[in-house]
């Protein structure tokens, strides 16, 4: 069963910077192309960025050159750098795989201060 645990979340002030990981299990990881996505107050979750099993990796718009994402085949987690935080990005952070298992975990808070 699909495991996904993300944790590094916190409060941050904008322009600032943080590191989002997400351990998985329950599948084989370095086949899977994964995924970070966003949840704010009052709006659907969306996507953010993803990644490929050959570590091709793609961006929204609005992260693009700010945020990056990146992947340890060795023990299965998920990375997500965050730099020059902006309010906007405010969200619960979750990742799942490209094509998302129905297997969401918690997620982990992000908050950017003004």
């Amino acid at each position: 069963q699909v495991r996904l645990v993300e944790s590094g979340g916190g409060v941050v002030q904008a322009g600032g910077s943080l590191k989002l990981s997400c351990a998985a299990s329950g599948f084989i990881f370095r086949t899977a192309a994964m995924a970070w996505y966003r949840q704010a107050p009052g709006k659907q979750r969306e996507l953010v960025a993803s990644i490929t099993a050959y570590n091709s990796a793609d961006y929204r718009d609005f992260v693009r050159g700010r945020f990056t994402i990146s992947r340890d085949d060795v023990t299965s987690t998920l990375f997500l750098q965050m730099n020059s935080l902006k309010p906007e990005d405010t969200a619960v952070y979750f990742c799942n795989l490209a094509r998302p298992s129905p297997n969401w975990g918690r997620g982990t808070q992000v908050t950017v201060s003004v």
